[in-house]
């Protein structure tokens, strides 16, 4: 890994722990507007402080966020497709790499949809995405999406990550399922969670608590944070799971504090 590329995945990864909380707001490349990313400057500002990434889309980022940030850009670069198809695995990619260099992206995210009947395009979209990271010294993300066909087991998400980190991806985000430590085990790069839809902030910090002890190098959260009616308190407490090693019980109690 030449310098540029380990010290954009430094910006990342902490150097310190080894592990990443990421902010993730990118939701409208095929929701729209998402509840609670109405205005993403204003959701985003008070969050960003306790992120160690921003994941975003270039529309939002250029048009919403001020360019005084100081959180590293993870620029989603894979699109295509909208909640009103039955199948979102025929996404493409969508930004080039002068445009991301231009926006100083940090890393490069796009979604695979292994087992899906466009599985082959979006594998061959993360090799070429690769390539162009690559050349540039930009660290590229795979998200392992999951269709409404396939089961988040270990099996199955443990196939994606381990194809995703084959073909060149950097870091590999996934979601969280028993015997996690599977997953962990044989994929050769980092892997961080994705922190799905909004459950209830307890559940949210039992979550990012069992990823982190089972391995993960990170957490990817999104709605748990900024739809939570405490999203300050909130993204503080999965900070201390992240990068103090706090249990959820210590994290939920911080919340409470916090809340009050």
């Amino acid at each position: 890994m030449d310098w540029g590329m380990a010290n954009r995945m430094a910006e990342i990864i902490s150097p310190a722990t080894g592990r990443c909380l990421m902010l993730a707001v990118d939701h409208g490349y095929f929701q729209g507007p998402t509840t609670g990313l109405e205005k993403p400057g204003e959701t985003v500002k008070p969050l960003l402080p306790y992120a160690d990434a921003l994941m975003i889309t270039r529309g939002a980022l250029r048009n919403t966020i001020d360019p005084g940030l100081r959180a590293p850009v993870v620029l989603r670069v894979s699109g295509g497709t909208s909640i009103l198809q039955d199948d979102l695995s025929s996404e493409d990619i969508t930004v080039s790499a002068e445009d991301a260099i231009r926006l100083n992206a940090s890393c490069l995210a796009i979604s695979i949809f292994v087992g899906s009947a466009n599985e082959k395009t979006t594998l061959v979209n993360l090799s070429k995405l690769c390539d162009k990271g690559q050349r540039y010294g930009i660290p590229v993300l795979a998200v392992t999406a999951v269709g409404k066909q396939m089961t988040r087991d270990a099996r199955y998400l443990g196939l994606a990550c381990r194809i995703a980190a084959e073909l060149g991806a950097q870091i590999v985000k996934t979601y969280y399922c028993e015997g996690f430590e599977k997953i962990v085990n044989g994929c050769p790069v980092p892997v961080i969670i994705a922190g799905g839809k909004k459950i209830e902030e307890r559940d949210a910090l039992r979550l990012a608590y069992q990823a982190i002890s089972a391995g993960a190098s990170g957490v990817d959260m999104g709605r748990n944070i900024f739809q939570s009616k405490w999203p300050v308190a909130m993204i503080q407490a999965v900070r201390s799971i992240v990068h103090e090693n706090k249990t959820d019980a210590e994290a939920w109690d911080m919340f409470e504090s916090l809340r009050g």
